[in-house]
């Protein structure tokens, strides 16, 4: 670590949020559930599998085409359990809010917890609220926790990944990150950006109930880009995916080029990548697309015999290039 000062960039997902994650919490927190580093803990009592997680969000701004931060707490958390191939059962919520606060606004944020919580079938089930001082927060933040119930007979761990693997998107990537931004700097960019904020228990189910799977990765901060330079440095095995295959909207995509950020590494909330065996990914995806959050979902890549960790990206010219981790911030307070 060549810095003795928290960074911005180090909440970005990237490199930096995993060095921080490393040299300072894993040191002393270590135990064998926590260095697995998936988006839930597995947790074994006797008979029963429970899957537990807990998240954070300072979105800004708190509302934006197609979410808020509310929908975003409950969303996210649903999807960290669902991953991981629970079933939520219910979830907390904190709030720390800033004094002056508007009330009209608190109201929304919870109606729109309530109606995400609904959608996903989990129930809010506990809480706490704490008041700060003026301009000691920026409006309110919200912590969520979540538990949800694992079936015996499913395991999903990156580790389980294998050459021959495919990649299944369930859908366009960057949305989140860039309809954040725009509504964010009021960059005025035309076209139909909204967030892709979803629970994505009810697609996950889909399949799970039939197929075996690998891993199931959450693509939020750091982007497709990051689950896969994690899940590669998991499994010891290098992945390939093809440019031409990644699904992006022409509106996100001309956003894109236009503002200079790279999609692959751009923020989701509620899209997920699919590790599983080629037997099985056509009727995967069959299925997904048959979701209505899966619409546009689509096979881009697979797990090489190289045993490098690397990720490599087949360009739209043939060419071959190495996604790392990402190094700096391309969107602060994203979610």
């Amino acid at each position: 670590m060549l810095y003795d000062k928290i960074l911005l960039a180090c909440g970005s997902g990237g490199r930096l949020t995993s060095e921080i994650i490393k040299e300072v919490f894993l040191k002393n927190f270590s135990n064998k559930i926590l260095k697995e580093l998936e988006d839930s803990a597995v947790l074994d009592f006797g008979s029963t599998k429970l899957a537990f997680t807990t998240d954070s969000y300072v979105v800004n701004p708190l509302f934006f085409p197609g979410g808020d931060i509310g929908k975003i707490a409950v969303c996210g958390t649903v999807n960290d359990l669902s991953v991981k191939g629970a079933r939520p059962y219910a979830i907390s919520c904190a709030f720390i809010i800033e004094e002056g606060f508007p009330l009209t606004d608190l109201k929304k944020i919870v109606v729109s917890m309530k109606k995400a919580a609904n959608e996903a079938g989990v129930l809010i089930v506990t809480g706490d609220t704490k008041v700060v001082e003026r301009g000691k927060a920026d409006g309110v933040f919200i912590n969520t926790s979540g538990v949800g119930i694992i079936e015996k007979k499913v395991e999903i761990s990156q580790s389980k990944i294998r050459p021959g693997d495919v990649v299944i998107l369930s859908g366009e990537l960057a949305a989140h990150g860039v309809s954040v931004l725009n509504a964010r700097n009021n960059l005025g960019i035309n076209g139909d950006i909204k967030s892709d904020c979803a629970p994505l228990n009810g697609l996950i189910s889909q399949f799970l109930k039939k197929y075996e799977v690998k891993s199931i990765r959450d693509i939020t901060r750091g982007g497709l880009g990051m689950i896969l330079n994690e899940a590669a440095s998991a499994c010891k095995f290098s992945i390939e995916i093809e440019e031409d295959l990644l699904p992006i909207s022409d509106p996100v995509k001309n956003a894109c080029l236009m503002l200079g950020i790279d999609p692959i590494y751009a923020a989701n909330e509620g899209k997920i990548a699919v590790f599983a065996s080629e037997k099985n990914a056509q009727e995967i995806l069959k299925l997904m697309k048959n979701h209505r959050y899966g619409k546009r979902a689509a096979i881009v890549g697979r797990v090489l015999s190289e045993k490098k960790s690397k990720v490599y990206l087949k360009t739209s010219i043939g060419a071959r290039r190495i996604l790392t981790m990402p190094e700096g911030e391309q969107l602060p307070r994203i979610c």
